[in-house]
């Protein structure tokens, strides 16, 4: 790809790599960042994506990933092979840091190969071990100090001068008390002046103390004294601590040689970390701005932007709690140059450069601010002329800028360029210029360039209009108020309201009359053209959208009514079951209360009751007789109401399998016979006639 510093420029890009770079931990990545920019390789450009979008998972699913928290290890790894090499205290701990970090990254991307197979194969040759961090936690405590055992002579060194220390001390506490009394010590008492503990003497008693003098104050008010009995002391004190440097740069060398065995592997977490970090950066910018991956088109050139966002308006806009409004935009081979027109301020110039801005950063590998079910493509080359480019130094004019600018579009236009021109043909005579600019569009549309550009010249629209893969697109404005609505409509050109934004600002009426007979009246007429019909479709779009909002609303009462209903239906078959339930048994109870009132409690002949007990047995074997029959009944219509189900079911197969966009379909509740216009899932958009409907897929049947 031919990387344009100027189409960078146009586009801001610079402001999205400074965000990004923001991000990055250590140098190496904050430098990678701050010069990123298009890659030539597609396979690069889809690795570098895929593996930013596997972190932008770990990042949204809630992983816990090990902390990137590290410094670099360039020092290191320069000075570890070269013999007797000063290496400080805190370097061996950023490399017993990064050891124990890549440890933890090896662990996490333990049994998640499969998962996030590029970010796991960024590990390239790293391997789990110890062999760095034990050496180093020999000689080291967890404060970065070197411990009192890393060997012994430095523990002897250690506890000679931790005796020497307590003798100083315990000495210049008894000088202390006994000065004390004598009213001969300044203020403060006592000082440190090169690490030695010293007495804060008047300067008119120092002739009075046995010591060393080692400085006095400012105003020479008071003089520093070093107890004489501590003298020797502190010279031993001096020569330890001489011993403990030279034992310590020992006790490091030794370290050094242990660990320059392992300096492949140290120079693997260098690479590694550094390219964590990268990964990292391009993911939290991802986050921030909220980006995803869309789908890649490798076999034709095709751009489908969804709920698409400027980034940097985006941002600047959530700043001010303003709300930013998505743009749905789309190019392909046939509809791949966009002509966008319309009034100024209406979001022209921001629609373009979001196609620019985005394609940018897809192609250096970055995430984009757009649905993640968008479609993007690559090109070779993307160009931009944008805003007035002036060039002082070499004396052109913008219109002169702009024609060299063109000269270089039409020598590298090819089927795989992205042009971006914002108000295209501006900046000379409107009808030459614009005659120039017809040419211009002709012979890069001729080139089977992509392009979105915007214009108020009538010729280019028209021509738009006429080119068989070209396409006319305005920018939506309130009809009524002429507010910015800042949403892109495809399929016609838009009005630039002259006429009508000068009426609002306060030009008089006469004064817009005279102006309107200074021009052509046919390009008024188109202006006038362009502008009723913006306002009828503007009108028609906001009937439609009433209409469908009705025909939901009704839709859902339907909905609603008929769920009442089902619930009421089934209550009351339910309180006429129980009442025929109930009267069944009542009039059980009062056969039974007859066979009561005959029982012959008074005779005391045992066969007396015998007719009646025969006729209670004859009785309530017919009435089993009677529930087993209803059972059966009850059997035979539960068999039949789940072959229905099954059949009913296998029907939703059917119309699931059945139903695709253009199906004639019925909604099963109203009985309503419609078009299908768009299926999402489960969700199906049904056209009435001009009226527009959602409707879930099981409730639909197929007609044809």
């Amino acid at each position: 790809m031919a990387v344009d510093a100027q189409t960078l420029s146009d586009l801001e890009f610079n402001t999205i790599r400074e965000w990004c770079a923001s991000y990055a931990k250590a140098p190496t990545a904050f430098e990678r960042l701050t010069e990123l920019q298009p890659i030539t390789n597609f396979n690069e450009i889809v690795y570098q994506l895929d593996k930013t979008n596997e972190f932008l998972k770990i990042r949204t699913e809630g992983e816990t990933f090990p902390q990137l928290d590290f410094e670099e290890l360039t020092d290191e790894i320069r000075l570890l092979p070269i013999k007797n090499a000063s290496i400080a205290l805190d370097g061996f701990m950023r490399i017993h840091l990064a050891s124990e970090l890549v440890n933890r990254l090896i662990y996490f991307f333990d049994k998640r190969e499969t998962e996030y197979p590029l970010l796991n194969s960024s590990l390239g040759k790293v391997y789990h071990t110890q062999l760095i961090i034990e050496p180093i936690e020999k000689v080291f405590d967890k404060t970065g100090k070197v411990r009192d055992d890393a060997s012994n002579t430095l523990n002897e060194i250690r506890k000679n001068i931790a005796s020497v220390r307590r003798q100083i001390n315990k000495n210049f506490d008894k000088e202390l008390r006994r000065l004390s009394k004598n009213n001969i010590l300044g203020d403060t008492k006592e000082t440190f002046i090169s690490d030695r503990r010293v007495l804060t003497i008047l300067s008119s008693h120092k002739r009075k103390i046995t010591g060393t003098v080692v400085g006095s104050s400012k105003t020479g008010a008071f003089t520093y004294i070093e107890p004489q009995i501590n003298v020797p002391l502190n010279n031993e004190l001096e020569m330890l601590l001489d011993d403990e440097r030279k034992e310590i740069f020992k006790i490091l060398q030794v370290l050094r040689v242990e660990l320059n065995d392992h300096l492949p592997l140290i120079t693997e977490y260098q690479d590694v970390l550094t390219e964590f970090d990268f990964v990292n950066a391009k993911t939290r910018l991802a986050t921030q701005i909220n980006c995803s991956k869309p789908k890649i088109s490798e076999g034709e050139l095709k751009i489908e932007l969804i709920d698409a966002f400027h980034p940097i308006l985006w941002k600047n806009n959530k700043e001010q709690k303003k709300k930013t409004r998505p743009q749905q935009i789309q190019l392909d081979k046939f509809s791949r140059m966009l002509v966008i027109s319309g009034p100024n301020a209406g979001g022209k110039s921001i629609t373009l450069k979001s196609v620019g801005l985005i394609q940018i950063m897809l192609q250096s590998g970055l995430l984009v601010p757009v649905h993640e079910n968008s479609t993007m493509c690559f090109f070779q080359n993307i160009m931009s002329d944008i805003g007035d480019n002036q060039s002082i130094a070499n004396e052109l004019s913008t219109y002169s800028y702009r024609l060299k600018r063109m000269k270089n579009f039409l020598d590298i236009a090819n089927k795989n360029t992205l042009f971006l021109i914002d108000e295209f043909g501006t900046g000379s005579d409107p009808d030459l210029g614009g005659a120039l600019a017809e040419s211009i569009f002709e012979t890069i549309y001729s080139k089977k360039s992509f392009g979105v550009i915007t214009t108020h010249y009538s010729n280019i629209k028209l021509k738009a209009d006429k080119l068989r893969n070209a396409q006319n697109g305005c920018m939506l404005f309130n009809t009524e108020t002429l507010e910015p609505l800042y949403k892109l409509d495809i399929g016609q050109p838009g009005s630039s309201f002259t006429f009508e934004v000068a009426a609002i600002n306060g030009i008089p009426a006469e004064l817009i009359d005279d102006a309107k007979t200074k021009l052509d009246n046919k390009k008024v007429k188109m202006d006038q053209l362009l502008s009723d019909l913006q306002k009828e479709k503007t009108y028609l779009a906001r009937l439609n959208k009433e209409h469908i909002e009705a025909q939901e609303i009704a839709q859902n009462a339907l909905l609603e009514y008929n769920s009442k209903k089902k619930s009421y239906d089934i209550k009351m078959i339910d309180l006429r079951e129980k009442q025929i339930s109930t009267d069944k048994l009542l009039q059980a109870g009062k056969k039974m209360k007859v066979f009561i009132d005959r029982f012959n409690t008074v005779s005391r002949k045992k066969t007396i009751n015998d007719p009646l007990l025969a006729e209670i047995k004859k009785y309530i074997a017919v009435e089993k007789t009677k529930i087993e029959g209803a059972k059966k009944v009850d059997k035979v219509k539960s068999t039949a109401e789940q072959k229905k189900k099954t059949k009913r079911k296998s029907e939703n197969q059917f119309n699931r399998h059945k139903i695709t966009v253009g199906s004639k379909v019925k909604v099963i509740s109203t009985k309503q016979s419609g078009t299908v216009e768009e299926i999402s899932g489960n969700t199906v958009v049904i056209a009435f006639g001009f009226a527009r409907m959602k409707v879930q897929l099981d409730k639909l049947t197929w007609i044809s």
